[in-house]
Order: structure tokens, then sequence, then C-alpha cells
């Protein structure tokens, strides 16, 4: 909450939406409302549509209160782009696919109209992850290919990498597996000194192997994910994926695909050794490896209260 004020107070738009986006969970709902007013009023005041759309996400979403009317109606009033465009993406943020897509839509031909190459490549790959939720993933591959052909007049060779690597997972999730691997493959070796690049790679490797099941590769590209993201801002949400798999194999009482892997974890992380040995024993308790005491023990060593939380949700699983 400390840090979260300090940003607001230097009114540090930017910090203040990696900090909200990370610590947003640690707050009670009259810290976060207390902290969505003032970071909604610096919003408006720095005309940073990103932390706006930021906010009133977490409004709809954590408080249940709809205050997207007020961007609608700035929307209307501005000719802005980037507050039409956050807008657009907020719709898409909290469900609303087709408003989302006839705001890009009319946003793209007003972008083209003007000659904006790079605006319309930014609305050709956002709509294609629209279309990639409604499972239309030959029109988001048509979208994506679009997008990357403006990247490639502007010269921006890390899009076009990052365009690739959605682009390979999207070719998995229509069917072709083995090709969406190949093509991820293809860009890891240009993108060795690239982290944030190396964890989408990673994450999306790890995504195709749960899908099929394969937990030991998934766990194995969770690992390097999770080592690639450390001090990034893709750090939560390595250790998110991570989790998912977790909670997968728990639900499905895979006990023993966690302990035995589990161990890559404590060595790679010995930050982290108390919580990753935890994750162990409660693994190993639920399959009547070792007793409750036992279990309990090694849970009492994790002091940060979101670690005991997730290891709470993970004990849960199977209820």
């Amino acid at each position: 909450m400390e840090e979260i004020m300090k940003a607001i107070e230097e009114k540090n738009c930017e910090k203040l939406r990696r900090i909200l986006y990370y610590k947003v969970d640690d707050l009670s709902d009259e810290e976060l409302k207390e902290v969505l007013e003032k970071a909604e009023k610096l919003a408006k005041e720095c005309k940073d549509w990103e932390l706006y759309k930021l906010v009133l996400y977490y409004y709809h979403e954590i408080l249940n209160e709809d205050k997207i009317s007020e961007f609608e109606k700035l929307a209307k009033e501005s000719d802005d782009f980037e507050l039409k465009f956050h807008l657009a993406d907020l719709y898409y943020l909290i469900g609303e696919l087709e408003k989302s897509l006839e705001l890009f839509r009319a946003l793209l031909e007003e972008e083209v109209a003007k000659g904006n190459i790079e605006h319309a490549a930014r609305i050709y790959y956002s709509m294609a992850m629209i279309h990639e939720e409604l499972q239309e993933y030959e029109k988001a591959l048509e979208l994506i290919e679009k997008a990357e052909e403006l990247y490639k007049e502007l010269g921006d060779e890390r899009e076009l990498l990052r365009i690739e690597i959605h682009r390979g997972y999207i070719t998995f999730e229509a069917g072709d597996t083995y090709r969406g691997k190949a093509i991820i493959a293809g860009v890891l070796p240009k993108v060795l000194n690239d982290n944030e690049l190396l964890v989408e790679a990673h994450l999306s490797f790890e995504e195709i192997f749960e899908e099929e099941e394969n937990y030991d590769a998934a766990l194995q590209e969770c690992l390097y994910a999770l080592i690639r993201a450390r001090g990034t801002d893709y750090e939560d949400i390595a250790f998110g994926s991570l989790m998912d798999v977790l909670w997968q194999l728990f639900l499905d009482d895979d006990f023993e695909t966690v302990y035995l892997n589990i161990d890559m974890f404590i060595n790679a992380f010995p930050d982290m050794k108390d919580f990753f040995e935890a994750v162990k024993a409660l693994a190993l308790f639920k399959d009547g490896k070792i007793d409750e005491e036992e279990a309990k023990k090694a849970i009492e060593k994790v002091k940060d209260p979101r670690l005991l939380e997730m290891l709470e949700f993970l004990g849960e699983a199977e209820l």
C-alpha cells in the first residue's frame, strides 16, 4: 500500500501501473477503493489511458462497479488514438468481445486513412487476440499476418519476434501442434538475450505441453520461464503459470508428478526453498507418503502470507 501511495504522490503513472498490477491482490476492498479513486484522478490528469483502463478494469472485476460509461464519454469527445485503443482493449478484458471488435474496426479505418502504420499494426494484433479468444483461429492468423506485414514495413524486429511466438501458439490452437512448436522453436535462438520474449516462448510451450497432459515437460518449461522472468515484469505471470500447473496436478491427484519434479524449483530458487519444500510436503502427504504432522512442519516454515494462501489453495484442490 505504501509503495502504491508513493507512486501516486510522485504522479508517476508508469510506476503506478506496474505496482498496481502486481500488488492489487494484496489490498483489501477498502484499500483498493481508496487507491483506485486516487489513481483514476491521476490517470485523467496525466491522460494515461493505459492506467485509466487498468483502474476501471479493477473497479469492474473486483469492486463490481461499472464506470466504463465515463470512458465511453471521453472517447466520444476526443480524437485521441490511445484513449480509444485502450477503451477497445478494456471491452476485450471484461469479455465484451463484439464491442471491442466494433471499436477496433472503426479505429482501424481511421488510422489507415491517416496512413498511421504503427497504430494499424497494433490494432490488427489486438483484433487477432480477440478472434483467438473466439476460437476463430484462421481469422486470428490472417490478422497476425497483416500485423506482421506492417511491422516489417516499420522495421520493428522485436515486435516481429513476439508476433512469431504468438503465431506458433495460435497454430497449435488451430490443431497443428508440431508446426506450432516448430514456429516457436525457430524464435528461441533469436531471443537468447531478451528475457521477456524467452519467457513468452517458454510459457507458450508450457501451455502446449499442459494441453497434451505432458506435465513433466510443462513443469520444465515453467522452470525455464521463471528463471528468465526473475527481475522482469513477467515474474508474476511465470509464477502464476507454475501455480496453474500445480493446481491441475493436485486436482487430478497426480501428487507423484509434483514431488518428483519440485526439487528442480527448490534447487533453482534457494530464496523460495521453504515454499517449494512445503509444496513437496503437501504432495507427499496427499499421496500418503508422510504424515500430517511432517507436512505441517514444512508449511509452518513459510512466512509470506501470499505464499501461505497459495499452499492452502493447493491443499483444497481436490475438494
